[in-house]
């Protein structure tokens, strides 16, 4: 064999870390792909990749707790159908598992994001543990630039834990729906053209954005809207005391309360907390009962809020 030979074959059947090969992962529940579970086609992805890899995820329901390791970046997964291809797990905090621990916050969730750079297309996050479950986390993101584009998030409370202090993540398209805080965490993350449901009287977000990061969840051109019977909402309560959420050009039906916020029953945070508001429409986005405490933007300085200025050099939507 020639050394040309030889070098070929190596890297056929041996690929180094950086240099993945396989061209297109598919995952069927019913063995027609290369895994039955998205865990396994996860786990296949050799540590320290540095290179797009593509999963395809086929319709059906995958119960299964899903990790994306810190060491495996650069990961995409793309379903077939958002409403039809859905990642499950009922977790939920104070469940007992068989070793002796029990979930909280942090450790509940259906999915984990450590690795940076995942994106996600045409899936749903699901969280099914139940209305009164308490804290169910569908997604936790930790790792830097995450992008969910045509995505359903669903489940009830907490069940988007953007929970990396400082990094940035991306939304477009999405539906995300839930009961209490149910977009949360330290990260910055900005939500485009994006349908945001509520299905209990409490708050959308709970932030706990640091003091030293300028932009936190930021939505633009997104609908609000709640189940029928729900009409005591607010955009969000100060998780910490900076927290950082802004609303810009959104659709806000009747469920949202008139005063817009919630200082979650400290005063002090009245005067830390950093919410704002652009251009809000519908029977929920009447300006004349919003707190004193929250900012109504100027067209001056709407200026500063572009994708730019809250994502950096990272274009997440081109």
């Amino acid at each position: 064999m020639t050394m040309k030979k030889m070098v070929i074959f190596l890297l056929t059947f041996f690929p180094v870390a950086g240099s993945f090969c396989q061209k297109k992962i598919i995952v069927a529940m019913d063995g027609s792909g290369d895994y039955r579970t998205v865990q396994a086609a996860l786990d296949a992805v050799p540590e320290g990749n540095n290179k797009t890899v593509t999963i395809h995820i086929k319709k059906g329901i995958y119960k299964e707790v899903v990790v994306v390791d810190a060491r495996k970046s650069f990961i995409t997964l793309i379903g077939e159908d958002p409403k039809n291809t859905i990642l499950t797990f009922d977790n939920h905090a104070g469940t007992r598992l068989p070793n002796g621990d029990t979930l909280n916050t942090w450790t509940c969730a259906s999915f984990f994001v450590y690795g940076n750079d995942f994106h996600a297309e045409n899936l749903s996050f699901e969280n099914s543990a139940g209305f009164t479950a308490g804290q169910a986390v569908g997604i936790r993101l930790e790792g830097n630039r995450a992008s969910l584009k045509n995505c359903r998030i669903i489940g009830n409370q907490d069940i988007l834990f953007l929970s990396g202090n400082g990094v940035k993540h991306f939304f477009k398209d999405c539906y995300i729906e839930g009961t209490t805080d149910f977009i949360f965490g330290a990260a910055t993350a900005v939500f485009k053209n994006c349908h945001i449901h509520s299905k209990k009287n409490s708050h959308v977000t709970a932030a706990s954005t640091n003091s030293i990061i300028p932009y936190g969840f930021v939505f633009f051109d997104c609908t609000l809207t709640a189940d029928s019977t729900i009409n005591k909402v607010s955009l969000g309560r100060p998780w910490s005391p900076t927290a950082s959420v802004t609303y810009i050009n959104c659709f806000m039906d009747k469920h949202i309360i008139p005063e817009g916020w919630n200082n979650w029953k400290n005063p002090t945070n009245e005067t830390t907390a950093r919410y704002a508001e652009y251009n809000s429409r519908g029977p929920g986005g009447d300006k004349t009962g919003r707190v004193k405490w929250a900012k109504q933007l100027t067209d001056e300085e709407l200026k500063k809020f572009t994708l730019e200025n809250i994502l950096g050099a990272w274009k997440p939507d081109k």
